[in-house]
């Protein structure tokens, strides 16, 4: 997978978001309401991690928040996909562009850890801006689609956690930009190249910014 990071680099990462698994419009108002608790949980957690100085672009913390975010819909929570009974390879829908399938689940999910260690190594070796490795390693999880659900906002949580730990602002995506958002990930799956949404998220980072940090004079 490659990609250029907010300064034009080029960034290649070994190996390679997630557009929506499952589509939720179907959920029961009870649904809705257990996500959205899972959410705030996760970011509790999440917070206090960061604050404890104990977060870090790990297994172990991708696991704990996975479990939070997806414990209710997910199979086999908290394990990379392989490391349970389930043997499946999900896919996920490119809409009008057919199916993305990730790297094959495979019993006992050693090629999944394998592929986890070789993607942060790289990271913490080959980019030294912690904003960009934060993205990169956003879009390394979830092109990779470890867990059986909740890639995406797992990958994005430990996005911001990378960010926060080092005293940057945290990326939100903004709902009017949700389709946006949602266009950019196909694109990013299809084509297995981060530059759209490496200028996507970046773009966010300074929308966020704009009125509250003052201009540079001319």
């Amino acid at each position: 997978m490659g990609c250029r990071s907010a300064r034009g680099q080029p960034v290649h990462l070994p190996g390679g978001p997630d557009a929506p698994r499952r589509d939720h419009r179907g959920w029961t108002e009870d649904q809705r309401r257990t996500s959205i608790l899972n959410l705030a949980e996760a970011a509790n957690e999440l917070a206090r991690l960061v604050r404890a100085h104990e977060f870090q672009l790990s297994r172990e913390i991708s696991d704990r928040l996975q479990l939070l975010l997806a414990r209710d819909e997910a199979l086999e929570p908290g394990h990379f996909r392989g490391e349970g009974r389930e043997t499946l390879t999900p896919g996920v829908s490119l809409g009008q562009h057919g199916r993305y399938l990730p790297p094959a689940t495979e019993r006992g999910g050693e090629n999944l850890r394998r592929i986890f260690a070789q993607g942060t190594e790289f990271l913490s070796v080959e980019i030294d801006d912690e904003f960009e490795r934060a993205i990169a390693y956003f879009l390394l999880g979830s092109l990779q689609q470890f867990y059986y659900d909740g890639d995406k906002r797992t990958a994005r949580y430990m996005m911001n956690g990378h960010l926060m730990s080092h005293g940057l602002d945290a990326i939100s995506v903004p709902a009017a930009r949700r389709q946006e958002f949602n266009t950019e990930m196909v694109e990013f799956f299809r084509h297995r190249e981060g530059t759209g949404m490496f200028g996507f998220l970046t773009s966010c980072r300074l929308a966020a910014d704009d009125g509250v940090l003052p201009r540079d004079s001319d």
